[in-house]
């Protein structure tokens, strides 16, 4: 499972918040409800994400096994 706590965490300590981001990345509401929800988003998603806050794809996702 793909888990986004990372992102979540991305945006707590640099206070961005997710409205700005909206309009930094043009990604749609959808889109950020299910990175709230660890749904699957694009690699085009994960590519605008990282290049509007610097960083890298582990910088905003995790693999957790199953259980």
């Amino acid at each position: 499972m793909i888990s986004y706590k990372p992102f979540q965490k991305l945006l707590i300590d640099r206070e961005i918040k997710k409205q700005n981001l909206l309009k930094m990345t043009g990604i749609s509401s959808a889109t950020m409800a299910k990175l709230n929800t660890n749904e699957y988003v694009s690699l085009e998603v994960i590519d605008k994400l990282c290049t509007a806050l610097g960083c890298q794809p582990g910088d905003l996702l995790e693999h957790l096994t199953d259980q």
